[in-house]
């Protein structure tokens, strides 16, 4: 392999593999200088989970079963054990009965799958065997004691979908539209229609209602009660304080509403009448019914509110507790609540409220004003609302929104003022004005770290710090020497993982629980007793990423010193400022797509307590989205996009902070992140202590869940950020480089780790296919190169003249979707997933040897280091750092997690991750971890250290590296080596500036004219003839002499 950077005056990088495999090669010309290098990237796609949800099955006792005999019920139970006995190893038959109110049943069909005798095809599902009075019915032969999965479709519509115990003959009943599965015939016509556990209709604007209820409901009404007493009988809903008549609108719902909501095309438009009072309505239960024509009730369902509570109470004035010159003024939006009281508590946990005070409402807000000495006090809301989740009126105790202070693990909300000059650090005032200068964002490279990972096994840091905010000010440390020294090789921002306060680490220390890492020290590299002990105290310990936020306006109680109080505002701040002066500037990792905890009660859930399912965006049927993992947040709403862009403003004034991640951005809507990033740069040093324009924001714009292709409105995807000047990680050049996806085979290969050329044990098809693979992955790689942009002009291996959009995916998306470099983040691994050293050691074939592999891991990140775009690292990617091959570290301890910066050790071989997310693939990592020859020694660890030093080093030696607009970089770089005649595996590309005085290009570098950069990611040396550069003097580059 090879990586040749050339510039005129040149450099000339010589990195090989054992036995001539690898070089790399940086050159420079003089002013007839030319430079070249290399790079590669990887990324990280999302975590998910299914929401599914139970059938009740209803089993009814005929009356005059009760007068049984203690005999005869015992004689009936021994036949039954005999019927199962018979029936054991067997087939069982199953008659299920399916009802429909029209009586028309042609094309409706059963598919069975799971413990039946034979499983059908979606085509072909099985016919009704028979009619009765019923309806249809369908005879089934089912595996004895299994268990029968079965839908009732007709093409894709399904109805009636449940599994049952197939452990004798049995018979049961469905009813259209109805989850239950009856075991006795019931009479369809008796049953109540819909179900208020669902919200299928959708409340849009003040007088404007949504509902896609059944095609036989002729007259809609809205019911409210007070006092939650709402529940569907067979003649329809009743309980109800209120009954309005709703008129449909023939014309449907206007384009306005289906902008906002999609999703709701084709329901049903609903007015509301002049003299409903949607205001009060709004804090009752409320439900939509339908009868027919003839009045019998054939559909209710419950109401989603969130569209009319924007359009109703959409609010922008002071929220949380603000101290004023008279005293604390509370402010809580809760425009559904009955009531809400603040408790005013002396102590952070336990004993009673000192005070009680009721709050005032005006148009949703709930407002009320305490005295001077209240502050630095806890307090909570209590606050009577409906809540859709269990049905009732709740009297919930919830802190604020906009809390600013928390008591130990978020018990209560402390009376905090920002302003306070007790709360800054020495010398805060002025940190604004010393920040690490930035002239551009493409000037920006990344390194993401965790809090805890920094320091916790540092020997030099005091341990009263260690792992925690305090460690980053312990000037003599070895980890913060070693921030230095890449921020003196170029780094520009630390990336620190999730600081909020989140849930999944108790906040009260002494309550953790360690590993004997002496006892586990002398375990086997392959052993699975260090995941054992590991595991075991997992949730006891004081480590995890922290992706589950709870209150994302205020910093995590268990990296400070102290949970409560002000402690940890001022050790955040004391970090800020430490990391500042090392040179580098601080990126927070923000995850507003998601919340740790939802319903009236619960330690984890807030926002859901005070506007119960406003926060959180639901399906159709009112039930809360997972897909980002749990209780997703909706910031296509008023007020979730206000709180999501507020508390940006929050860290952003309040703590310094310099640039934002967004966990899971595509989730947001583009709306939300073009205000976040209009708010955060219109800050000014003047007005607001912090210069809002040198804040850069980017995240994971993955497109998935309930939110792909647009569904909830335009989201803040890869696709959809071009122009916007908000950053994506590139997971293209991620997967080229290394190969496959984090979520596919582990073995399969990419450009840089053997892909046709040094192939695995994995069929990754024949020599032609793999070849072309190959040639496809070199052109992915040269548009990562080029920032990924979409209008990026190259020949392709094929030799035909194409831009980046218009090179795709195997899924048919474009490639390429950047309007700019600033919008993409270039990467080859992150937390998530491998480390860039343990996906190397994994997909090498079998002989390639330990300094090959550290070589693979080098030129992983100098491709990243030299690319357009912004380039960014995972902590210890220059350190060769392994987590043992853990896939999915979130929660590994320390163990899995540490970070040795004295480089005796990269952590590889420190016993099988845990099994939970790797126990499949053990058996792949036995034979590695067990290998002695593969362990690292510190020779190999300070090897990649060095080089990666000298690749940033190289990035900041010119701002040819660092082009700022697509135009610029299609006008200096060339890809040399294109068409069908082309090397695959092999990159050469040249950077060009103009001369002062002379008329083209514009000079923009003063030392060298041209650089050309050589990557050669094939494992042999190789003769090559560039044109371009025959005549141009080549040397090698001053960093490297």
């Amino acid at each position: 392999m090879m990586t040749t950077v050339a510039v005129a005056p040149a450099l000339f990088v010589p990195t090989h593999r054992a036995g001539g495999k690898e070089c790399k090669k940086v050159w420079s010309s003089g002013r007839s200088e030319l430079k070249a290098g290399a790079v590669s990237t990887w990324s990280r796609w999302t975590r998910g989970s299914s929401n599914g949800r139970s059938v009740p099955l209803v089993f009814r006792q005929p009356a005059h079963s009760l007068s049984r005999s203690r005999h005869t019920a015992s004689g009936i139970a021994v036949q039954l054990a005999e019927k199962m006995a018979d029936n054991a190893d067997g087939v069982v038959r199953t008659k299920i009965h399916y009802y429909r109110k029209s009586g028309k049943y042609e094309k409706w069909g059963l598919h069975v799958w799971g413990g039946v005798e034979k499983a059908t095809e979606w085509d072909s599902p099985l016919v009704p065997t028979g009619e009765d009075e019923y309806g249809v019915y369908w005879e089934v032969d089912a595996v004895a004691n299994g268990q029968l999965r079965f839908v009732v479709h007709k093409g894709d519509a399904k109805d009636c979908e449940a599994s049952i115990s197939s452990q004798m003959d049995s018979e049961i009943w469905l009813v259209s539209g109805r989850p239950t599965v009856f075991t006795e015939m019931p009479d369809p016509r008796s049953l109540p229609q819909g179900d208020l556990g669902k919200s299928r209709a959708f409340w849009v604007a003040k007088d404007l209602l949504a509902w896609n209820a059944k095609s036989d409901s002729s007259q809609i009404y809205l019911h409210s009660s007070d006092t939650a007493q709402l529940e569907i009988t067979a003649k329809g809903v009743e309980g109800s304080d209120i009954a309005i008549k709703l008129e449909e609108d023939l014309s449907g719902l206007p384009q306005k509403v289906l902008n906002r909501f999609p999703y709701i095309t084709g329901y049903r438009a609903l007015r509301l009448p002049a003299n409903g009072d949607a205001r009060k309505l709004l804090k009752s239960q409320l439900a939509l019914s339908a009868t027919d024509e003839n009045g019998q009730a054939t559909d209710a369902t419950g109401i989603q509110i969130a569209g009319v509570l924007d359009d109703l109470f959409a609010y922008d004035g002071p929220l949380g507790a603000n101290a004023t010159k008279d005293g604390v003024k509370f402010d809580i939006w809760a425009p559904t609540a009955q009531n809400v009281r603040l408790f005013l508590f002396s102590t952070p946990t336990g004993g009673e409220p000192v005070e009680k005070l009721q709050l005032q409402e005006n148009k949703g807000v709930w407002s009320g004003v305490g005295p001077s000495f209240w502050k630095g006090k806890y307090y909570l809301y209590e606050v009577t609302v409906y809540h859709p989740a269990t049905q009732q009126i709740e009297i919930s105790l919830a802190n604020d929104p906009y809390s600013r202070g928390l008591s130990v693990n978020g018990d209560r909300s402390l009376i905090i003022d920002m302003a306070d000059a007790h709360l800054a650090p020495e010398g805060w005032a002025h940190l604004a004005y010393e920040k690490p200068d930035l002239d551009s964002f493409n000037d920006i490279s990344i390194y993401e770290l965790h809090i805890r990972d920094f320091s916790i096994s540092d020997k030099t840091v005091d341990p009263a710090v260690a792992g925690g905010y305090l460690a980053f000010a312990q000037k003599d440390s070895a980890g913060v020497a070693h921030l230095k020294k890449l921020a003196e090789a170029g780094l520009t921002h630390i990336h620190l993982l999730p600081c909020f306060d989140f849930s999944s680490v108790d906040e009260r220390k002494e309550t953790w629980k360690s590993v004997d890492e002496e006892k586990l020290s002398k375990c086997a590299p392959d052993s699975e007793e260090q995941q054992k002990a590991v595991v075991a105290i997992q949730d006891q310990d004081g480590f995890n990423w922290g992706y589950d936020p709870v209150y994302w306006g205020v910093p995590e109680g268990s990296y400070a010193t102290d949970p409560n109080g002000p402690t940890r505002t001022v050790e955040f701040r004391t970090m800020v400022q430490a990391i500042n002066k090392m040179g580098l500037r601080v990126v927070l990792d923000v995850v507003y797509n998601h919340l740790h905890g939802s319903g009236p009660v619960g330690h984890h859930s807030c926002l859901d307590k005070v506007v119960p399912r406003y926060y959180l965006r639901l399906n159709q049927d009112g039930f809360i989205e997972n897909s980002t993992c749990m209780n997703n947040t909706a910031s296509e709403y008023y007020m979730v996009d206000r709180l999501i862009v507020d508390d940006l403003k929050h860290w952003a004034v309040n703590y310094k902070v310099d640039g934002f991640r967004f966990d899971l951005m595509g989730h947001l809507t583009k709306h939300t992140m073009l205000r976040a990033k209009e708010v955060l740069r219109s800050l000014t040093l003047e007005k607001d202590g912090v210069d809002g324009s040198k804040i850069y924001i980017y995240g994971e714009g993955w497109d998935f869940g309930e939110v792909a292709n647009n569904a909830r409105g335009v989201n803040a995807c890869q696709q959809n950020l071009a122009g916007t000047g908000i950053g994506s990680f590139n997971d293209r050049i991620r997967d080229t480089c290394l190969g496959g996806s984090p979520f596919g085979d582990p073995l399969q290969q990419g450009l840089l780790t053997g892909l046709a050329l040094q192939p695995n044990a994995l069929f990754q098809g024949g020599d032609d296919a793999m070849h072309n693979a190959l040639a496809a992955t070199t052109d992915w790689v040269k548009l990562g190169l080029a920032a990924n942009l979409k209008d990026f002009s190259f020949v392709s291996y094929k030799g035909d003249e194409v831009k980046g959009a218009e090179v795709l995916t195997h899924d048919g998306k474009p490639v390429a979707y950047a309007s700019s470099p600033e919008e993409l983040v270039n990467y080859v691994s992150a937390h998530d997933n491998e480390t860039l050293f343990d996906v190397v050691m994994m997909k090498s074939a079998d002989g390639v040897t330990l300094e090959e592999r550290c070589r693979i891991n080098h030129l992983a990140t100098c491709l990243v280091a030299l690319a357009q775009g912004i380039p960014f690292f995972h902590a210890g990617d220059e350190l060769l750092r392994s987590k043992s091959l853990d896939r999915d570290s979130y929660n590994s301890g320390d163990w899995f997690n540490r970070l040795d910066f004295t480089y005796e050790t990269n952590n590889w071989g420190v016993g099988l991750p845990p099994q939970g997310k790797n126990g499949e693939k053990w058996p792949l990592m036995r034979s590695l971890l067990s290998d002695p020859s593969l362990k690292p020694s510190k020779k190999h660890i300070l090897a990649a250290l060095a080089n990666f030093q000298e690749f940033l080093r190289i990035r900041f030696s010119s701002p040819l590296f660092r082009l700022r607009n697509a135009n610029a970089i299609q006008a200096r770089l060339k890809f040399h080596n294109t068409g069908p005649e082309s090397i695959p595996a092999v990159i050469v590309f040249t950077l060009s500036d103009g001369d002062e005085g002379i008329r083209g290009l514009t000079q923009i570098d003063p030392n060298f004219r041209r650089i050309a950069v050589v990557i050669n990611a094939r494992p042999l040396k190789l003769g090559l003839e560039v044109d371009a550069l025959k005549n141009v003097p080549l040397t090698l580059h001053p960093v490297q002499v």
